[in-house]
């Protein structure tokens, strides 16, 4: 991360204007013409031209402060795929006194017809709002008339009342943009420290002074007057295990350090841990939740009774608030009331079922402490200086020993010591009512394991019929227990398998250890399915691949910027064994392989034999790391390059002689 300070009330100089916006609806026939292999030959859609301004005034109504942002953007628009441009989202803030706003919204859709533009402008019917949580609704809006070719263009005037975070500007987004402008006009006693993220890099900044820009009780403040630019921005282009786009996507952030007072005296946001400690500790809504010991005075000596180890009675505790209280599915670190409340509803949010687990193993004199972390979803976190809104989730720390055990009691179906893989997302934060916080690794605990073994005859008519058994441990087991919940028994899960599994046909099953999620659970089916249809007996061909077959590459860009985050190492290992009907040679055959990733990063292993009349397989697949840095990503690439390679090579048996 590039960290950019400004300290606006040294600025003086004088440089010329550098930023402007450009009139609505001046489309040109070179905007028509523009050609997308300038930037990408493969992208639907491209922002011709961006412009965003934003700014401190006093609100009229009000008499308060508020943060006014204005935004223009025209998009090309080349094929039916790049429609989806005109569905347009924008995020507003709310909460129990003060929401932002939406002003001034005026968009337009222009085609070029018989020898010039024609604009469709929308219809004020297309704009509606969408409420998505407590603290955030939505603007929505589409734009009209659609075609192959058409431009679109919108603007509109967001008035908020948080100055904290001043206005985030997202020069990246999932389309090029051929140039992207963002204007910030920063009253000389506000002190933001900026962040420029991501991989692209601004091709221009230029500062300059705006003398009286914002009068507040009668004495005029001056501005700095900050234009970044960026030109020529590639599509930021998802893969599958990446934590939140917005770690990678290349974007101005401002955070609130501190604001000098006209008359005078400094109030500083920025604060330290020491500072965030205190506030948490001795919130009502966290650090005096966690003192609640007395709400479980009576009930831990009837949960423990059968424990005989500090282990076993964190285990009895963990079980036991998993069973009262059930997830509301809601994140947060704060308790929605207090955990007596989600108690006796027998229903809360993160922190009220984890605050909860702490209190009651506190309560059990055993050492609980909280960790505060922000989801893979939500983000990294800034460790340059505190800022607790980052945070979105609370666990449990319980020490045993020289022993630490991470806890969520949010997932029934998680083993002990073993967080959701959302929690996986670089470190978390330690709150101890006694003692400074300080910062932990969040590490998977756990593997994801899954070890598949078919034992299996071939028949004269080309069907494999034998018994396919399944093993899962750690985040396979979660997954698979998760999945099979979903169903209202087992038989009725096997049932909708059965009919999704086209091919395959299952006779009977045996699902073991559904419920115990300290064991390994285990799926054993009889199946039957058709390998070839058995009219050449002599001389066939046979895929030893079925079980978990690679036939796609997951990596597919020439580069990627961002880290491989699996969230957690795994081990996928498959044993086959097929007995055929009689004597046969094995004319050709894949080609078994070792292949490894840099620094003991992984390996893929495969040996196939023909051994005694059983064919047999062996493959091993495995990921040592949970992240892989883009540097390491060629290697990834490649490694399922030659994985799936090989996988296209058949077994060629000939009967012998």
């Amino acid at each position: 991360m590039k960290k950019l300070v400004l300290f606006l009330l040294l600025i003086s100089a004088y440089i010329p204007v550098f930023a402007q916006n450009f009139n609505f609806g001046a489309i040109t026939y070179d905007d028509y013409e523009f050609d997308r292999n300038k930037l990408d030959s493969n992208a639907n859609a491209i922002v011709l031209k961006e412009f965003g301004t934003a700014r401190i005034d006093i609100d009229d109504a009000t008499g308060r402060l508020e943060l006014i942002f204005d935004y223009h953007v025209k998009i090309k628009i080349y094929n039916k795929e790049g429609f989806e441009n005109a569905n347009v989202v924008v995020p507003l803030y709310k909460d129990d006194s003060r929401e932002e706003t939406i002003n001034d919204l005026t968009a337009s859709t222009f085609n070029y017809t018989d020898g010039k533009f024609v604009a469709t402008p929308m219809d004020k019917k297309a704009i509606f709002f969408e409420n998505r949580s407590k603290y955030t609704k939505v603007l929505k809006f589409t734009l009209p008339n659609l075609k192959e070719g058409s431009i679109i263009e919108y603007s509109y005037r967001l008035k908020s009342p948080n100055l904290f975070n001043f206005k985030t500007w997202e020069f990246q987004w999932e389309i090029p943009k051929v140039i992207s402008e963002y204007l910030v006009y920063i009253p000389g006693i506000y002190n933001y420290n900026v962040s420029l993220r991501g991989y692209q890099k601004l091709s221009d900044q230029k500062v300059e002074l705006a003398k009286e820009c914002l009068r507040i009780n009668g004495a005029n403040i001056d501005c700095s007057k900050i234009t970044y630019l960026m030109k020529d921005i590639p599509a930021f282009i998802e893969e599958d295990n990446m934590t939140a786009p917005s770690n990678f996507k290349s974007a101005i952030y401002f955070e609130l350090s501190d604001v000098t007072n006209p008359s005078g005296g400094k109030t500083s946001y920025t604060k330290t841990w020491k500072d965030i400690d205190y506030e948490l500790s001795s919130d009502k809504s966290f650090g005096s939740q966690m003192k609640r010991k007395d709400m479980y005075k009576d009930l831990i000596p009837s949960i423990i009774k059968d424990a005989p180890d500090d282990l076993t009675k964190a285990k009895a505790i963990l079980n036991y608030i998993k069973k009262q209280i059930k997830w509301d599915n809601y994140y947060g670190i704060y308790c929605a009331e207090n955990i007596k409340k989600s108690f006796d509803n027998r229903s809360g949010n993160v922190a009220d079922l984890n605050l909860n687990l702490i209190a009651a193993l506190s309560a059990a004199n055993l050492d609980a402490e909280a960790v505060i972390l922000s989801t893979r979803e939500n983000g990294t976190i800034n460790k340059l200086y505190p800022v607790i809104s980052d945070f979105n989730y609370v666990v449990a720390k319980l020490n045993i020993g020289d022993k630490s055990y991470m806890l969520d009691a949010t997932e029934p179906l998680l083993p002990f010591g073993l967080l959701p893989l959302r929690c996986m997302n670089d470190q978390g934060r330690v709150i101890n009512l006694k003692k400074p916080s300080y910062w932990i690794d969040l590490k998977a605990s756990q593997k994801t394991v899954t070890n598949y073994i078919l034992n299996g005859k071939l028949t004269n008519e080309g069907k494999i019929v034998g018994t396919l058994t399944t093993i899962y441990q750690g985040y396979a087991a979660f997954a698979k227990r998760k999945e099979i919940k979903r169903y209202t028994s087992t038989d009725e899960f096997v049932e909708k398998l059965d009919e999704r599994l086209v091919k395959i046909k299952i006779s009977d099953h045996v699902i073991s250890n559904l419920d115990s999620a300290e064991n390994a659970l285990t799926e054993k089916y009889e199946i039957e399915f058709t390998m070839n249809d058995g009219a050449n007996k002599d001389e066939f061909y046979l895929s030893p691949f079925f079980i978990n077959a690679i036939s796609k590459n997951p990596f597919n860009l020439n580069i990627r910027t961002y880290p491989v985050d699996l969230g957690a190492a795994s081990d996928e290992r498959i044993i086959i064994n097929i007995e055929l009907p009689a004597k046969y040679n094995l004319v050709e055959k894949p080609k078994n392989l070792a292949i490894g990733l840099p620094n003991g990063g992984g390996k893929y292993l495969l040996q196939t034999q023909l051994d005694n009349n059983t064919l047999s397989l062996s493959q091993i697949l495995q990921f040592n790391n949970a992240v892989y840095q883009p540097d390491e990503y060629p290697f990834l690439k490649e490694f399922y390059s030659k994985i799936i390679q090989n996988q296209k090579v058949e077994y060629l048996l000939r009967k012998g002689e």
